[in-house]
């Protein structure tokens, strides 16, 4: 790989220097030890492209298309023998799809002779089937895990994992980096902005640990909602622990999909005197009705990350954005190929 950028100081070799775009460790010129590709699925190239602009780095010339039957095929345009090779691919919707274009890229990469392979999952699908909810039910997360592993990848780079015991189905490195410090900014940005007194979320039990970790950092109350969930996909709010009575309410989740919870949680803490409800969610899958009910409820927004690229619904909905989440992998990116710490991130 090419570390001279035109143009611009390169330093000595081995030098770390800052480019505006990003940052990369300067090699000596045509070293066979060291090479990096980033190369794209079909679920998020935007940010996949957010991610190479970031590090100065163009995505690796692929060809992934469908056979008229819909099986997939990919062939990499570009010699990738030695090369420590980075597949972006979120297995969105559609899931199936996308896992599959993974799991085929992959194989092309280790059968081109790639030296590693790394598997960066922005948003892991399947990751709420993580445990047998009853009888004669499957545990999908580890399946899925299985099939990525026996795949040929070497290790997995994935966020906010719904269950942190996944990283235990790999039986592989596996990073899960957290979107908090991204939520942190622009938190911060909006208080230093409007000067309302916060109060942090959790939606549910499951996930007080994370609204927990973020009301430490902004020095804030924390609040939990009680809830009863009847079926998947349907919840009912049961009670609200904490104060929120003329506060700003923000609440904290990892996935919003039906948007039911974030909903109903809103109409609660509206109803509990809250000044207003904003949400922050890592991966916006936000299937069906998800928008329309987003845009109906009192949530004054719902901010996700790119980990899932918008559709054109959410892109039109007036109280839905997205922050970018490209500077964050890329740098968990550049650590891992150059052996550093990721969990220094944070």
């Amino acid at each position: 790989l090419d570390m001279q950028a035109p143009g611009r100081e390169t330093g000595r070799p081995g030098r770390v220097v800052r480019y505006p775009g990003g940052r990369r460790r300067l090699r000596e010129r045509n070293n066979p030890e060291f090479g990096m590709k980033i190369l794209s699925g079909n679920s998020n190239r935007p940010l996949a492209e957010a991610i190479g602009q970031y590090l100065d780095t163009p995505l690796t010339r692929a060809a992934i298309r469908r056979f008229s039957d819909m099986e997939v095929f990919v062939e990499i345009l570009e010699n990738v023998r030695g090369e420590d090779v980075f597949v972006v691919q979120s297995t969105s919707f559609p899931a199936n799809d996308n896992l599959m274009e993974l799991l085929v890229t992959i194989d092309a990469l280790r059968r081109g002779s790639a030296q590693r392979i790394t598997a960066v999952i922005p948003y892991f699908g399947y990751a709420r089937q993580d445990r047998k909810t009853g009888p004669r039910t499957p545990i999908s997360a580890k399946l899925v895990a299985n099939l990525i592993t026996t795949a040929g990848v070497d290790r997995v780079l994935t966020m906010d994992l719904h269950a942190g015991q996944i990283q235990g189905f790999f039986d592989i490195p596996t990073d899960n980096l957290i979107a908090a410090p991204v939520f942190l900014k622009d938190i911060e940005a909006a208080r230093a902005q409007n000067g309302d007194e916060l109060v942090i979320v959790s939606p549910d039990v499951g996930g007080v640990v994370r609204a927990r970790a973020i009301a430490s950092r902004l020095g804030a109350d924390l609040a939990i909602i009680d809830k009863r969930r009847e079926k998947a996909g349907d919840s009912e709010v049961m009670n609200i622990i904490g104060e929120v009575s003329g506060r700003r309410c923000i609440l904290v989740d990892d996935i919003v999909d039906s948007a039911g919870t974030l909903c109903n949680a809103a109409d609660a803490l509206m109803q509990k005197g809250a000044l207003a409800v904003e949400a922050y969610t890592t991966h916006g899958v936000l299937s069906g009705g998800a928008v329309a009910r987003v845009t109906a409820s009192p949530l004054q927004s719902l901010v996700t990350t790119d980990s899932i690229e918008a559709t054109e619904s959410m892109v039109a909905a007036p109280n839905m954005r997205q922050l970018p989440i490209a500077p964050l992998l890329a740098e968990a990116i550049l650590r891992i190929a150059e052996n550093r710490s990721v969990s220094s991130l944070f």
